[in-house]
This record gives C-alpha cells, structure tokens and sequence, in this order.
C-alpha cells in the first residue's frame, strides 16, 4: 500500500493531457496525490478527477492558483464564480469523484514499512494561499509588487486569482492558515506523524526559481515556516514550483513534486521518463535518515536526482515563467 504524489500537471495544455490519460494503477490499495494546479476550468478538474479514480483506490487534492482563476472563456455557469466561490465548486467536483480535499476529514493510512511492520501517518491535505511575505525584509508590503516589476515579475494570479468575499488574498490566506493550524494541531494530537500536503511550499528556503526569483511572492507564507515540527509532520507535499527536489529539514522529508508545463519536464521525457515514472512516491518512502547525516538537496528535474549543497544553483534548473 503505497502512497504517491504528483503536482501541477496543467492539462490545458494539450500535450500533458494526453499524458496524463497514460497514467497507470500501481497496486490495488495505492493513493496518490494531486498538489495542486490540475488546469483552470471544472472540465479539466473533472477529467483529471475521473483518470485518477479509476487507476487509484485512493485520491488527495488541494487547489493550486489555476484552479482559483476566473477566466471569461469558461463556460456560462463557472465564468462568474470568484475566489472562494470558484474554490468550493472545486470542492464539489472532487467530493462527486470521491476524491478527498482539505475540506473532508482526514484520512489516517496503515502501511507496510521496510522492516515489514504495519505503522499508521495521517494524510492532511491543507488550503493555505499565500500573502507575498516570502520578500527580503527591507521590501514592505506595500512597495512588493513594484519591487517585483522591477524585473518584469507580475503573476497571472494578480489578474485572475480573485479573493472574493475577502478584500485581498493576503486577508483569505490569513483566515486560511487559521484554519489549517486548528486542524493540523488536533491531527498532531492524535500521536500519528502527518504527511501535510498544499499546493504552496510551506519555507522560504525551499524556494529556489533563480531564473525569476522575486516571483517568490507568489510562493507562500512565512506563517507555516515552522509547521513541520511543530506539527510533528513526517513528509511535506508541496508543488507550484516546477522544480522537482527533496529535502531534508530538521528530520523531515520535503517533497516537491510538480510535472511542469510541456517544455518544462522536455528533458525528461527525451530520457525515457513519463507521468508514470515521475510519480513521487510519499509513503513508505526512503527511512529517515539519523539527524546531522541528512542527504543534500536532490534535485529530480531530469527524473533521476543528483544532489547539491542546500541553497547551490543546479546547472541546469527547471524554472516557473510568471505564469506558474
């Protein structure tokens, strides 16, 4: 019974649609993850919905920007909904799919470790936005978009992503992350390690887009920086990036695990890798590794991984356009 992950797959884009139509079942008990940014419009999520149940028992989604997006080219009855309106449609899709979001219980997974023993993590999939503070600190609130501009940085989500019935994102990511923390202490409560799952990176030294990197603002909040100890977690699920890499922090997995747009994960696919292969797996995953021998940062951008001194440039690293 193995748990896999995969993010940001944007079937709008026609070429990781088929792809993605290729997914196959794993064994019959496995789950796998959607972190967020499956496509813009209910169509696509329902599509992406229908693949995954059908080849996995289990399915955990959380949003990502995409899904937020209003956009006047969806069809009649969804052109309309903004922010948290367009969020909970999502919501129903996923609940006529039988697909497990942040809005539904969570969900405690019994697993085979390597040692044979059956152990138990819960599987919290979160909600949390971001509010630009992933900013050096003598950039304000107030000055972060024109400082992002600065180098031609504006995200599509400036545009589309609206928060509707809050007067700004940095008000829903607030309430937001309220929320999660509510819910993410009284899962810790309950003894088991928890695998939290959003579609945003959960720190700021995770956050590594060199090649447009005050697009960090976008990226997250400083509020969850402390969630994975505090909240005894024994894997971070993340996307949004488009740069595939695991970490290991303080004792704990993080997992970055998006596809990318077409040209983005090319590489890989020239070398044989496809949606299958990219799968990530979650749990049982690799044994945690005895504090101060940690690995460096692995970075799978071409789907193997080679490692690197945390916080080093790859030579050749996958980068998100402003569009991510």
């Amino acid at each position: 019974m193995r748990l896999w992950a995969i993010s940001d797959i944007h079937l709008s884009f026609k070429s990781n649609r088929e792809e993605f139509a290729k997914l196959q079942p794993r064994e019959p008990d496995d789950g796998l993850i959607l972190a967020g940014d499956i496509g813009e419009s209910l169509e696509i999520l329902n599509e992406a919905f229908e693949i995954a149940k059908a080849k996995f028992k289990h399915v955990f989604w959380v949003p990502g920007n995409h899904e937020l997006y209003t956009s006047k080219t969806a069809k009649e009855e969804e052109m309309h909904l903004k922010g948290e309106a367009k969020y909970m449609a999502c919501i129903s899709a996923a609940k006529n799919h039988g697909v497990l979001t942040p809005e539904d219980d969570f969900m405690t997974w019994v697993y085979e470790d390597d040692d044979g023993f059956q152990v138990a993590a819960v599987i919290c999939p979160i909600f949390t936005l971001y509010d630009y503070s992933f900013r050096p600190p003598d950039v304000t609130r107030e000055k972060c978009l024109e400082w992002a501009m600065e180098h031609g940085i504006k995200a599509t989500d400036e545009t589309l992503l609206h928060p509707d019935p809050y007067a700004s994102r940095d008000e829903w990511c607030a309430r937001l992350v309220s929320q999660s923390e509510t819910k993410l202490q009284r899962a810790a409560e309950g003894g088991f390690p928890l695998v939290i799952i959003n579609h945003w990176p959960l720190r700021e030294d995770t956050v590594f887009i060199p090649k447009v990197p005050r697009f960090s603002l976008w990226c997250g909040t400083k509020k969850t920086d402390d969630w994975h100890k505090r909240f005894h977690a024994k894997v971070v699920v993340t996307g949004h990036l488009h740069v595939r890499r695991t970490d290991w922090i303080e004792g704990v997995r993080f997992e970055e695990v998006s596809l990318g747009y077409p040209r983005q994960w090319q590489e890989a696919k020239d070398e044989g890798h496809n949606v299958n292969s990219l799968l990530r797996e979650i749990l049982p995953g690799p044994a945690t590794p005895t504090v101060g021998q940690e690995p460096t940062t692995t970075w799978r951008g071409r789907g193997r991984g080679w490692s690197l001194s945390h916080g080093m440039e790859p030579s050749t690293p996958l980068s998100p356009t402003a569009r991510t």
